[in-house]
């Protein structure tokens, strides 16, 4: 006789997701130079065939899925982040649908986030972008803060997208958390 009990339950596994339109909440995208640089010519379509999962937690902000290339949301982060982070955010997202588009990885499970090709990438187009604005590099900094990365990364990461930890007076900036 086994020791474990039968679990009488069903459990339906296939849980569909619930993908939307990109373009019906982020409008004015295929305008940006950055994104039609991204994409080129196939940028209205790209835009046009994006999808875009919500999901609903306090933690998370935005990633790109590895297996069909749409992007997931958190609405937390949708509805309390200022918009230039939201909008960062969606143009370095977009970076990683291009890679996936090319066939590129997007994780590297075996490397610091801050040393993925990926988010390096994605992290230099979207600094780009930030400083095409008119951000400066200590707020591009305080943008490069995320929890998972510590401190001693985030200076790596500040110094390989060429921006300048330093105040104008010279001292260290610690940047606030932004998110």
């Amino acid at each position: 006789m086994s020791k474990h009990a039968r679990i009488a339950v069903r459990i339906d596994r296939s849980g569909p997701t619930k993908l939307h339109r990109f373009e019906r909440f982020f409008r004015g995208f295929g305008e940006v130079a950055a994104v039609r640089n991204l994409f080129g010519r196939k940028t209205d379509q790209v835009l046009r065939d994006l999808r875009v999962e919500f999901f609903s937690a306090k933690f998370g902000y935005m990633g790109t899925s590895d297996i069909d290339g749409h992007l997931l949301i958190s609405t937390h982060h949708l509805q309390h982040a200022p918009l230039r982070t939201l909008y960062l955010d969606l143009v370095h997202e977009l970076c990683h649908v291009n890679q996936f588009r090319r066939g590129k990885r997007l994780f590297y499970p075996r490397l610091s986030y801050v040393d993925a090709p990926s988010e390096i990438e994605a992290y230099r187009f979207t600094v780009e972008e930030g400083q095409r604005i008119g951000m400066t590099d200590r707020e591009l900094i305080d943008y490069l803060r995320v929890e998972w990365i510590t401190e001693k990364e985030l200076l790596r990461l500040a110094r390989r997208m060429g921006l300048s930890a330093r105040s104008p007076k010279g001292k260290a900036h610690r940047a606030r958390l932004r998110r």
